[in-house]
């Protein structure tokens, strides 16, 4: 009984089932594809699929052109996003709640749903489906991403720094430049990544939205898997994931970079 007690009680076994699920989900899905990219069809040791997508252009041309569409995606929702952060950071608490939610509805149905009607709507409109439409359509499905951490950021500031900048005779502009932006970057730097890694790597909004005319990085690692070519798939998978690691740990940086520059460490 005691043993049971203890077992039960003890607060570190209650980490127990998030790690066993970390283990199966999250580790082991990465050891397989690290170990599936270094293999040949043999399961040999081989460099090869890497040197397979160098020496494609058509693979190189598609990554760098999902990196460019990604880009164009996230430099949109932050252009959308951070003024309707900032304008639900400064309403009240009702309203607030009221605009909040209707960002939220949506993100209720599946985004394939969502995607279909995007389709339906530029057909009734007569609006040819291609790369405005897939920008469209990324920018329609990631922009409350952008949103909610800069407004969480917003609406948790400290308003008596914004309040003594503007004793010190700070106008309405230097306030936003000096105080609100740099403190908002954290949630910034958020948004920004909660947009732009997925941006990259997806595939299915590509095929609905141009009606597979044209395709993404994800979409090639989808083909190649699909086709049973798991070790390529595994290498291509490895690099997105290497960059996307990459990305973090810079964009980390910067994060800290900026609170530190806010003074608020």
């Amino acid at each position: 009984m005691g043993t049971l007690f203890r077992l039960f009680f003890k607060r570190s076994n209650w980490a127990l089932p998030y790690v066993v699920f970390l283990v199966i989900f999250v580790v082991l899905p990465l050891l397989l594809v690290i170990l599936y990219a270094f293999q040949d069809a043999e399961g040999n040791f081989t460099l090869q699929n890497f040197v397979h997508f160098v020496n494609q252009p058509e693979v190189t041309h598609t990554f760098v052109y999902s990196v460019v569409i990604a880009v164009i995606t996230t430099a949109i929702c932050l252009l959308l996003g951070y003024p309707a952060a900032y304008i639900m950071s400064r309403m009240q608490s009702n309203s607030a709640v009221i605009v909040i939610m209707l960002f939220i509805l949506p993100m209720w149905i599946n985004m394939l749903i969502r995607t279909m009607a995007t389709v339906t709507l530029f057909d009734f409109m007569q609006m040819p489906l291609g790369q405005g439409a897939l920008i469209f359509g990324m920018v329609y499905n990631y922009l409350p991403f952008m949103i909610y951490p800069i407004y969480n950021t917003l609406q948790k500031m400290d308003h008596s720094l914004i309040e003594a900048a503007q004793d010190l005779g700070a106008t309405p502009r230097q306030v936003f430049r000096r105080v609100i932006l740099p403190l908002s970057m954290p949630g910034v730097v958020s948004g920004i990544m909660m947009v732009l890694l997925p941006t990259i790597s997806t595939f299915a909004l590509a095929e609905m939205l141009t009606l597979n005319k044209i395709r993404l990085f994800g979409t090639i690692i989808q083909e190649n898997i699909n086709n049973t070519m798991w070790n390529y798939g595994a290498a291509l998978s490895l690099i997105m994931l290497v960059i996307i690691g990459l990305t973090s740990i810079f964009t980390y940086r910067d994060k800290h970079d900026d609170i530190n520059d806010a003074g608020l460490i």
